[in-house]
């Protein structure tokens, strides 16, 4: 876990990672812990390898809840708070370690049950538009885990069809003719026509337009990319 240090060089204590403290801004330890989005593999490595990084990833979700009082923190399923941006690309580390179906569930369940088409449908604050932004691009069924490295990660899609009408009358298309409720799961993908071997896709190839399509299951599918 991350852990403050005070101006004596003394580490913070007493430690306890599932509270509110003040050396951690809108989120506790817990969520820290997977902050390193611009060196993921890094971080798997520190945590001990892929095994132990999905223990670790699996367990922030069955994690007690937080302790302390702080109105950023909100949107639990654990100690995971969707309701702010420190948790927001957790869900998706699992396309990292070959375990995609794991993604797929926990994106499904979120733009379940943390948006809501009423006045205060959002489990969490706006902050220029971050959680509305992390349903658009899951509905489509993909996400910036490092927002900065011109790849998305696969997660599942919401809608059969999405279009984004890019410049120069370029289209990037999304499908998936068979989702629904049940058909979370996707089975294959390609992208124009031809198999697709990768858990992510390019910020070139979405602008040079193109089309994803995904087939999608009721049970997890064969894991579709190479490590």
């Amino acid at each position: 876990f991350f852990r403050g240090r005070r101006a004596d060089g003394n580490w913070q204590s007493p430690f306890n990672p599932l509270a509110v403290s003040r050396e951690m801004t809108e989120a506790t330890p817990w969520q820290y812990r997977f902050a390193a989005v611009h060196d993921v593999n890094g971080m798997i490595s520190l945590h001990g390898g892929k095994d132990a990084f999905v223990a670790a990833l699996d367990s922030i979700f069955t994690a007690p809840g937080v302790q302390g009082d702080l109105v950023d923190i909100t949107g639990l399923i654990g100690q995971y708070s969707h309701g702010n941006e420190p948790s927001h690309h957790i869900a998706y580390l699992y396309d990292y370690v070959g375990e995609p179906w794991k993604t797929q569930e926990m994106t499904r369940r979120l733009l379940d049950e943390m948006y809501q088409p009423t006045p205060e449908g959002i489990s969490g604050n706006e902050d220029c538009g971050q959680m509305s932004a992390w349903f658009v691009f899951s509905a489509m069924g993909f996400y910036p885990v490092d927002p900065v490295g011109g790849q998305y990660e696969i997660g599942t899609p919401l809608f059969p069809e999405v279009k984004m009408h890019l410049a120069d009358g370029k289209v990037f298309k999304i499908l998936a003719p068979g989702v629904n409720a049940e058909n979370i799961y996707i089975q294959s993908v390609k992208l124009n026509g031809q198999p697709y071997d990768k858990s992510y896709i390019t910020h070139d190839q979405i602008m040079s337009g193109a089309t994803l399509e995904f087939e999608m299951g009721n049970q997890p599918g064969q894991v579709w990319y190479k490590d």
